[in-house]
């Protein structure tokens, strides 16, 4: 029997079938130890049963990804949406470049939504729609309290399996719980003190918000590294540099400081922000300052 995973928890895995509305509760067997892989929520899988009456069964394969991502620990997801406040808590754009990145490398589109807009003014959203035009990610300002962005929202979302995730306090369980009309995710406060959300999400589950729509929830998260990777990769997944590259006097330009680099003229005539352009320092010096043993 196949079917797909909806959320792992505490090594339970609760699957949905394919030609029912059953979900199962899987023990995933040791073989998946001894392969060193492990189910992920949207896996799709074999299970065989062995408790019909209570709904028990284990999972005996997994059946081919088409992406997978570390964290959040997800797979085959069609899109990415990347919920950031733009007040309570302020957005830390290394940790949003970092998801960034990440999604990047992982071939997978990101949608990047800046919610609590009515919290700032139209120039300080402006600022922020600025920096992030040339990501290659669509943008969508967001307020579940003012009601503005939600169709956005909700269209961007229709027809996808959608992996949404931020950090704590951003506000997308309060947002996911708008757009489905109900309340599917808990939500916390903003700590008054030091201006960070309280995680309210503990597991990553695959929720339904309309027939052919569904959502990955997955726990806030403070910190996001990036993957060990070599520091001259990293040029790879800025997309403001991709016309500019190939321009470059040397063939594995840094973009720091080189000479004839024509990302640094980008840079300098103002075509690459400046403040992409400050994380993209940022991260850089950080994978050059890993010791590798």
């Amino acid at each position: 029997m196949q079917g797909r995973i909806l959320k792992g928890i505490a090594g339970f895995y609760y699957v949905k079938t394919a030609d029912s509305a059953q979900v199962y509760e899987c023990k995933a067997r040791g073989i998946f130890r001894k392969r060193q892989s492990k189910p992920l929520v949207g896996d799709f899988v074999e299970i065989e049963v062995i408790d019909e009456e209570k709904a028990k069964g284990n999972i005996t394969e997994l059946l081919p990804r088409t992406n997978e991502l570390v964290r959040p620990a997800v797979a085959n997801v069609d899109q990415a949406m990347v919920i950031f406040a733009l007040k309570r808590p302020d957005p830390v754009l290394t940790l949003l470049d970092t998801y960034l990145v990440r999604m990047r490398m992982a071939g997978i589109k990101t949608v990047l939504v800046f919610n609590k807009v009515d919290l700032v003014s139209e120039e300080e959203a402006d600022s922020y729609k600025k920096i992030y035009e040339n990501a290659d990610c669509e943008i969508i300002f967001t307020s579940s309290k003012a009601d503005i962005g939600l169709d956005k929202v909700k269209e961007a979302l229709k027809g996808k399996v959608t992996t949404v995730a931020g950090p704590s306090g951003a506000g997308k369980s309060t947002l996911i719980n708008t757009l489905c009309g109900k309340e599917v995710m808990e939500t916390g406060d903003v700590s008054e003190k030091i201006g960070r959300g309280k995680q309210t999400t503990r597991h990553t589950e695959l929720v339904a918000i309309d027939e052919d729509s569904y959502i990955m929830d997955t726990p806030g998260f403070s910190s996001l590294d990036l993957p060990d990777m070599e520091k001259e990769e990293l040029e790879k997944f800025y997309p403001e540099f991709d016309k500019y590259r190939d321009l470059c006097y040397f063939s594995r330009c840094s973009h720091i400081h080189e000479p004839k680099c024509a990302v640094l003229n980008a840079l300098n005539q103002n075509d690459i922000n400046s403040k992409r352009y400050d994380t993209y320092l940022y991260l850089y010096q950080d994978l050059a300052s890993r010791r590798k043993y």
